[in-house]
């Protein structure tokens, strides 16, 4: 009895040392293998140098060296319009101005920040070939005051044109246009609701000149998009009290001619008459 329990025992520790073994041997391949992985997914991911912000930044904060840092960013998933050259970055002593919010780690873009110099003023929302130009507004044609810098609206005229006897009609002038200004804010986070007396947008010079003789000579109101809207219509939107309504007006009727009659005047004793005589033109 005590031979086989010796062999029983022997056989067990054979057998615990054997799986101990193979455990350990495969756990080193598992960790082999998961190292080349790692080592072969790393030299796979290109990167790049890319300045990021340190803290988060508010608009009209210049922006210092001392709130960049450079980072390592993905070359695929690069953000475009982000800062990778110091230079570029930085010209000399002129500082970059903050127009749009940052938080911290965010890469710095150029729709963020403003020229080097230049301030965070309405001049640095203009693009090339852009202009300015202020429409009066109220609650009613202002939006309710939900507008703010960034949005993009449509533009509505309504009036009276010259010679027109019937009711004021309304126009769609202008589809699209960017809002740059609030008032005398171009601030695009601001969160509070106002109601503002004027909104300034951005259009070329045939624009600003359309919308110049819109506001002389009638009421301009402001329709807000959505912020994906690219839409454009080419057809011409125009309503009157008639579209409103739907009043068809009949067309005028065309009045018979008149047959024309030709007389001539004859005497008979002491009274004249006229007797009827073809004509002859």
């Amino acid at each position: 009895m005590r031979l086989i329990f010796g062999l029983v025992l022997i056989l067990g520790l054979g057998i615990a040392g054997f799986g101990t073994y193979m455990f350990i041997e495969y756990s080193q391949s598992i960790k082999s293998q998961l190292d080349e992985a790692r080592k072969n997914s790393g030299t796979q991911i290109e990167t790049v140098d890319v300045f990021v912000t340190k803290r988060p930044m508010r608009y009209g904060e210049p922006l210092e060296k001392a709130d960049v840092a450079r980072i390592k960013w993905p070359a695929s998933a690069i953000p475009e319009g982000t800062f990778q050259d110091a230079e570029e970055l930085f010209a000399g002593d002129e500082l970059r101005t903050v127009i749009r919010a940052m938080e911290k780690g965010e890469p710095i873009m150029q729709v963020k920040v403003t020229e080097p110099g230049r301030d965070a003023g309405i001049v640095s929302r203009l693009q090339a070939g852009e202009y300015a130009f202020a429409i009066n507004v109220n609650v009613q044609t202002g939006v309710s005051g939900f507008l703010r810098p960034g949005d993009r609206v449509d533009v509505y005229w309504t009036g009276r044109p010259e010679g027109r006897r019937a009711s004021d009609l309304t126009m769609l002038i202008e589809q699209g246009i960017r809002v740059i200004a609030i008032d005398q804010t171009v601030d695009q986070d601001i969160t509070q609701t106002q109601i503002p007396r004027t909104v300034t947008v951005a259009g070329t010079r045939e624009q600003v000149a359309r919308l110049q003789q819109a506001q002389g000579s009638g009421r301009l109101s402001l329709s807000l998009r959505g912020a994906t809207d690219e839409t454009t219509s080419a057809e011409t939107i125009t309503i009157d009290q008639n579209n409103l309504l739907g009043i068809q007006i009949a067309a005028p009727q065309e009045e018979a001619p008149i047959e024309k009659v030709c007389t001539i005047r004859t005497r008979r004793g002491a009274e004249v008459v006229e007797l009827p005589i073809p004509c002859t033109n």
